[in-house]
């Protein structure tokens, strides 16, 4: 991982990577509007260990349910420098899901993942689908209950999500994600 990378730039990364394939290729429907009203929040932590990010994770988890929703209605928390390996990193998720029950936020928010590697299970490395979850560095997705049981109501058929993006990704395949300029944003992992 390239750990001089700055502040700015993995938001700038992460940001394009957001507008060209989760908000290009609507792998999230509910991510447009959220971007439009600018309720992201974008957290890059210094974190270097797997304790140090922990204590960025409870402290962006508090900041999200204390702060109104029409503020901030979700966090990525990018973390360039602590667990690159994918193997590392889908570990420390039980980590941040023991940790959310311990400050009773479980049912109020969740995290998603995402990583510069991210492979579903039972798909080899380099399946096309695994790109519908690959963001240009280590990232949580810290997500309100509330916004996804609203975004659910109004979007017909949400359960069909995950099967339309991997056909969407099917679809594009590799030479189709290499046009959308991402590369170039994803070297930065290396």
């Amino acid at each position: 991982m390239n750990a001089s990378v700055s502040n700015e730039q993995a938001i700038a990364d992460t940001t394009l990577w957001l507008e060209k394939a989760v908000i290009g290729l609507n792998l999230c429907p509910f991510a447009k509007g959220v971007h439009v009203k600018g309720q992201i929040r974008y957290f890059v932590s210094a974190a270097k260990t797997p304790d140090e990010l922990l204590v960025d994770v409870l402290r962006e988890l508090e900041q999200l349910a204390e702060t109104p929703r029409d503020k901030i209605d979700t966090t990525l928390l990018i973390h360039p420098q602590v667990l690159t390996d994918f193997l590392d990193y889908n570990d420390f998720l039980a980590v941040v899901d023991a940790a959310l029950e311990e400050v009773d936020l479980a049912g109020e928010l969740q995290v998603a993942s995402m990583h510069p590697d991210y492979q579903f299970a039972d798909t080899e490395a380099d399946d096309i689908t695994n790109y519908t979850n690959r963001s240009p560095y280590p990232t949580l997705h810290l997500i309100r209950e509330d916004s996804i049981d609203e975004a659910v109501a109004a979007f017909p058929e949400a359960e069909m999500i995950f099967e339309k993006n991997m056909e969407t990704m099917r679809k594009l395949g590799h030479d189709g994600w290499e046009a959308l300029g991402l590369a170039e944003v994803q070297k930065h992992k290396k």
